[in-house]
């Protein structure tokens, strides 16, 4: 089997870049044949280039030219795309098609249902431009940069792609990293079938097992310093209940953070940390608290504490409770509320069989988020369209 795996990076790496990598890199250590074209969005770099991109976003023939040389090259059986915005544009779907070549699309975001690509506006989710083909109230609202322009532009794109049918003709599957995503994509205005939407969540590597018994009496938070990761309900939290907590990441609430270390002796905030420092600190604390009050998508945060048996108390908020199962690998509290957390956090300390928790976290991890899983569930992927192509 080869695999041509296409990527278009932002200008800022995110979370998009990683998976993209280590699929490629899951691929390559089982034997698969892989080639990679990977587009830069840092080539946007002057006012003329932005103005000739918002028609190349539409179609740019430049990109589908070079996939076209590639595809020529390499002959693949199948090509995956991780993004597409805003270079490549969805060229890369109909030089695929033209080539009879299946085509897999990983939808990391909402973006093509949401101009704000989160389902998010003004820190509260937000689902007016679903089931919409041209949604204006993206560009209302300036959804996209707080550009009014760009977000047309966007909405456009997605919009005329739509009347062109290259979502429901020209990309055989998408992949929904959870079933409350895909059934978001089902219920939008794109007009997929449930036959071109399948479910793989991310993986992570292992990081090891740590028993409770060896853990610390603290608990962590890691992530952007904002307002929808829910870090506000935190420092609320510290008002009513004196718990011991770790802050690990930069934002701009940090000041708020470093001013509530001085009112709270039981507040650390450790900043911004190496890759390896978070996964001892993973190791170290009774439970990640995950408070975000958005959907998220498949936070990797997660996914790296159950690779440790480390629980995550998070909202119940829809798509995050399918990731984090209540009394399971951890515990749920109402979305937005404080005191709810405060209640759910003493539950958690007085539990009757406190080590099990642990183990129902790593066995998440094994059943659903090792490269191994992914392996097979990816190449399922493939092989159920190669064998339709025969």
């Amino acid at each position: 089997m080869k695999v041509l795996v296409i990527h278009n990076r932002y200008k800022q790496q995110g979370g998009e870049d990683h998976c993209f990598k280590a699929e490629v890199d899951m691929l390559k250590s089982h034997g698969i044949t892989v080639e990679t074209m990977v587009f830069h969005n840092d080539d946007i770099h002057s006012w003329i280039s932005m103005v000739k991109l918002s028609y190349a976003s539409i179609f740019n023939i430049h990109a589908a030219k070079k996939i076209q040389l590639k595809i020529d090259y390499f002959q693949p059986d199948i090509i995956h795309v991780h993004n597409f915005f805003y270079i490549i544009s969805p060229s890369v779907f109909w030089t695929a098609k033209r080539n009879g070549i299946p085509v897999v699309f990983t939808v990391h975001n909402y973006r093509l249902i949401c101009s704000g690509a989160l389902l998010m506006r003004d820190n509260q989710v937000c689902e007016l431009c679903i089931q919409k083909k041209f949604p204006i109230h993206g560009v209302k609202y300036k959804c996209h940069r707080g550009s009014a322009i760009q977000t047309a532009q966007l909405t456009f794109l997605t919009g005329i792609h739509k009347v062109m049918g290259t979502w429901t003709h020209k990309v055989d599957r998408y992949i929904a990293l959870t079933a409350f995503a895909k059934q978001k994509l089902l219920s939008s205005g794109l007009k997929l079938k449930d036959s071109q939407l399948v479910i793989k969540p991310n993986f992570c590597a292992d990081h090891g097992f740590t028993a409770f018994e060896t853990r610390g009496d603290h608990y962590l938070f890691i992530g952007r310093l904002s307002h929808e990761k829910g870090l506000h309900i935190l420092l609320e939290a510290l008002k009513l209940k004196d718990f011991k907590l770790k802050i690990v990441g930069s934002g701009p609430m940090e000041d708020r953070v470093k001013q509530c270390v001085s009112e709270h002796r039981n507040l650390t905030y450790l900043g911004q940390m190496p890759n390896e420092a978070v996964k001892k600190e993973l190791k170290m604390a009774k439970a990640l608290l995950f408070p975000s009050t958005w959907y998220e998508g498949m936070p990797m945060t997660i996914l790296e504490a159950y690779s440790t048996g480390t629980p995550v108390i998070s909202t119940d908020i829809d798509n995050i409770n399918e990731i984090v199962i209540d009394q399971y690998n951890g515990l749920h509290f109402s979305n937005g509320n404080s005191q709810s957390l405060v209640k759910v956090l003493d539950d958690f300390e007085h539990m009757d069989d406190p080590g099990q928790i642990y183990l129902n976290a790593r066995k998440t991890f094994e059943e659903k988020y090792t490269a191994e899983v992914n392996f097979k569930r990816l190449t399922n992927i493939y092989q159920s369209l190669l064998d339709k192509e025969l």
